[in-house]
């Protein structure tokens, strides 16, 4: 069972993870929900189409202007707090490799911290532990925050990804994380080429035998874009496809832009497998 906030969700329930960021530069939407009111309309739509959880960033994850932690928490602090008062019973997560921006965000409301740069602040787990948050482990490949990978290689990639954030979850737990709140993150694009991801995609079932949530950051990344030749506004159907692999193989929670279409690609998924009945049944019955 997974718990995050006031939320649990059973074992082949797909959850849904929607992107807000709170930067005037970000790769996909380019500052669109920047400011609050277009944020918060974001996060009404995202939740009316069946996001669980919004996941709320203050900082670029590639290369760009330099953002301190005191802007970082500028951004997103308020923003939870506001998001925490409007939708009470939606999963807060903040997408944040600081310390000091954790415990910021965690007394506002927040329900999950989601360290994508592999826990090269160590203390952020203990800021999780403290306030008895979820944190989700990624595999960044050993990458510093906004940083681009060159020239990685790996012996054994999802070895390394095992090794990495099987590794940051159980410390996690060890510190007083809540075990059932606890998340990994094979790290597409972190630390790794296009190759590097699309194996960590194919052998997701390994994470998934862990016995950890797996969660997937797959939303009109590089890797998508690489390997269809697309730039980033057209690599939505690349990513579905991947998003549906990625849920057949047993990943649960999905980062995404486009929650009704991730919704619809679950749901379908999820019925395919056994684990959902159709929204209507009638063919052949009437």
């Amino acid at each position: 069972m997974l718990r995050l906030g006031r939320r649990e969700f059973g074992t082949h329930e797909p959850v849904i993870m929607a992107i807000v960021n709170r930067t005037p530069d970000s790769f996909y939407d380019q500052g669109a929900t920047f400011q609050d009111e277009p944020a918060l309309a974001r996060v009404e739509e995202a939740v009316a189409e069946g996001a669980a959880i919004i996941d709320i960033g203050g900082v670029k994850a590639g290369p760009g202007e330099e953002v301190t932690a005191e802007e970082e928490a500028r951004r997103t602090v308020g923003f939870v707090a506001e998001v925490r008062r409007r939708f009470p019973d939606v999963v807060i997560s903040v997408d944040t490799w600081r310390h000091e921006v954790g415990e910021a965000v965690c007394e506002a409301g927040a329900d999950l911290l989601n360290d994508a740069w592999g826990g090269v602040d160590p203390r952020l787990a203990e800021v999780a532990a403290r306030y008895g948050v979820g944190l989700v482990c990624t595999h960044a490949g050993g990458a510093q925050p906004r940083t681009r990978p060159h020239r990685v290689t790996y012996d054994d990639v999802m070895a390394d990804i095992l090794r990495v954030t099987v590794g940051l979850a159980e410390r996690a737990v060890a510190l007083g994380v809540p075990r059932e709140a606890v998340l990994i993150d094979p790290g597409h694009d972190f630390g790794k080429n296009t190759r590097h991801s699309l194996e960590a995609t194919r052998r997701l079932g390994e994470m998934v035998a862990t016995g950890w949530p797996v969660l997937v950051s797959l939303s009109n990344k590089d890797f998508v874009g690489e390997t269809l030749d697309k730039p980033v506004k057209e690599r939505v159907v690349g990513t579905l496809a991947t998003t549906a692999v990625s849920a057949w193989l047993g990943a649960q929670v999905y980062r995404v832009h486009e929650v009704a279409e991730t919704r619809q690609v679950l749901e379908m998924v999820a019925s395919i497998a056994g684990h959902r009945a159709p929204a209507v049944a009638r063919r052949g019955l009437a």
